[in-house]
């Protein structure tokens, strides 16, 4: 599953590189180069829509990273663009109770923590059980989406602010960052830029709020080694995009 970020101009990787430092406080090149960085999609919304639970997650294309996982809904009341998963990364959740005891066997053998268990994990599963079947179709859920990035910082942010390969991505959104952040990013060029990551930066009424290191849910798998490098979440707990430090368990090799 090949990332956009491949195909970024150098203008426009300066021009977003310069947006990301100002929203992390520091220079790109101060992270650990050698590190995996994810975003993890969160919030009440994709559960509450059922999308979690969706069999798109579990056929053996997406579960092996052939092919992304993309949810048909306008996250940001656009057409696009739509979020797209690497099912292979992300991290499934299976109920403590009521799975056919062959099948509990197999999975306690996958799973890295209690019942959780990495997608790529789950592939040698599907030669002896179809995870869409009657017996099984309701014991999973994608507990931590995660969107498909080639494993660098500067990708995990480009998909957590829902920027694509160069301006022509910039989307018509419209809302007032919060005053610190509309100072802080007013000198970016072009101005879209500034009213695209401004919806990123509010208070809260409207758009996303920029929560830096913090986060409503506590620490995003951190029992696994990871660390949260940048937050956003909708008011209302209707959305997240969590961006993180991946632990060596969930880091997984970076993306070609």
């Amino acid at each position: 599953m090949n990332s956009a970020s491949s195909n970024i101009s150098g203008s426009w990787r300066a021009q977003l590189t310069g947006a990301f430092e100002i929203l992390l406080g520091r220079p790109l090149t101060s992270f650990d180069a050698d590190a995996v960085y994810a975003t993890f999609f969160g919030g009440d919304l994709i559960n509450e829509l059922g999308f979690t639970r969706d069999t798109a997650w579990v056929n053996a294309a997406a579960l092996g990273g052939a092919e992304p996982v993309v949810w048909d809904y306008p996250v940001f009341d656009l057409d696009d663009p739509l979020p797209a998963f690497d099912a292979s990364r992300s991290v499934f959740e299976f109920d403590k109770a009521g799975l056919p005891p062959a099948f509990e066997a197999d999975l306690a053998a996958a799973c890295f923590s209690g019942r959780l268990v990495l997608g790529g994990d789950l592939v040698p599963l599907l030669a002896r059980y179809d995870l869409t079947a009657s017996d099984l179709r309701d014991t999973w859920t994608a507990c931590y989406p995660r969107l498909v990035s080639d494993g660098t910082l500067f990708d995990a942010m480009r998909v957590a602010t829902a920027l694509g390969t160069g301006p022509e991505s910039l989307l018509p959104l419209e809302a007032e960052a919060a005053e610190e952040w509309r100072e802080a990013l007013a000198d970016l060029t072009p101005p879209e830029l500034f009213a695209h990551l401004s919806y990123f930066c509010t208070e809260g009424e409207e758009g996303l709020m920029y929560l830096r290191t913090e986060r409503s849910g506590g620490d995003l798998l951190a029992d696994e080694g990871c660390r949260l490098i940048a937050n956003w979440e909708e008011g209302q707990s209707q959305v997240e995009f969590a961006v993180v430090q991946a632990g060596e368990l969930l880091a997984g090799p970076r993306q070609s």
